[in-house]
């Protein structure tokens, strides 16, 4: 079928390499097919940073609540390189992931490669010393720590197993201890062999909750935040409170794995009004993609931005969420 992408062939002779046995195949695999995109969306990925890609090596099993992935960190510095991307932010919702980026980056000269830091229970919950151990791991690559994902109560409550251990980060309408603790300890760490501050990301906590920490962040001295995928699930921000995040100081992040596929809850046309409502000074655009049955995350990315160009948003202002913004929050010089 012309432009459009195998997956499921792709799929399962991985499935066979692997040893994955044909039952846990169909799991995985769908039917769904995406259309490739086009020349001049894969242009609008030149300098582009897609701070939200879900790669291997990373979990998949009877313990683990998320999707099998398609492509590994080389994989992805492979795309990167060849589409002319400045570079990418591993994410894993288990694992810190500047080990990764280290080695990805050192392999993969001309891509730059940082780590991600998510505070879910494989790393202790809300943990400081997980904060720490992230931002001192060779190579100067640790970037963002985000509050829990996919183990963060209101991530769970709206589960299919809404009973699980989930990690609290407020009580009554205020953070925890715990959760402020962490907030010191992203605002104190400064990154080995760069000197570089981390990042904060919301995660995965409800709307009122990304809130609290933003202003609690801003409190404490954090000046790059980010509200994950604020205007979807399990988030589900109202504009308003969006504002209210912008007002505080923190970048957007709108995804593409929200409106395109099976997993698309928002038309292009509703995140193009949203973007210019907030302002793309203050959104930042990520793939959210990764996993099998998905886009590759450049393909995600380019498809997000080609609809969004039709929509009306110049390049000038895809530029600003897909280049100069990702390159603020992670600390380096706008453009190459």
């Amino acid at each position: 079928m012309t432009g459009l992408r195998p997956w499921p062939l792709r799929l399962a002779a991985a499935a066979l390499l692997m040893g994955i046995t044909a039952a846990t195949a169909q799991v995985v695999l769908s039917k769904q097919e995406f259309p490739a995109p086009g020349a001049a969306d894969r242009a609008l990925l030149k300098d582009a940073i897609d701070i939200h890609a879900h790669l291997d090596p990373d979990s998949f099993g009877a313990h683990s609540a998320q999707a099998a992935r398609a492509l590994d960190v080389m994989d992805m510095a492979k795309q990167a390189r060849k589409l002319r991307m400045r570079g990418f932010v591993i994410k894993q919702h288990y694992d810190q992931t500047a080990q990764l980026a280290y080695v990805t980056a050192t392999a993969n000269p001309g891509i730059q490669v940082f780590g991600m830091l998510c505070m879910n229970l494989t790393v202790g919950g809300l943990n400081p010393d997980a904060v720490y151990h992230f931002a001192e791991v060779k190579g100067g690559l640790a970037r963002i720590v985000s509050m829990p994902t996919w183990d963060s109560e209101n991530n769970v409550r709206q589960s299919r197993n809404p009973t699980r251990k989930s990690v609290a980060v407020s009580r009554d309408g205020a953070l925890l201890p715990e959760a402020k603790a962490v907030i010191a300890a992203v605002a104190a760490a400064r990154v080995r062999d760069s000197g570089a501050a981390l990042a904060l990301s919301t995660g995965h906590v409800s709307a009122a909750e990304a809130l609290l920490v933003v202003a609690e962040a801003r409190k404490q001295g954090i000046v790059r935040i980010v509200v994950t995928h604020a205007m979807g699930a399990p988030i589900n921000m109202t504009l308003a409170q969006m504002q209210e995040a912008v007002r505080l100081g923190a970048y957007i992040e709108f995804v593409g794995s929200f409106v395109i596929g099976e997993h698309a809850n928002f038309t292009s046309r509703q995140y193009a009004d949203a973007i210019r409502a907030l302002g793309p000074d203050h959104v930042i655009l990520s793939s959210d993609s990764g996993q099998v049955n998905r886009p590759f995350p450049p393909d995600m990315l380019a498809l997000m931005a080609g609809q969004l160009r039709r929509e009306g948003l110049t390049v000038a202002q895809l530029r600003t969420m897909m280049v100069d913004n990702p390159a603020r929050l992670l600390g380096l010089a706008a453009g190459r």
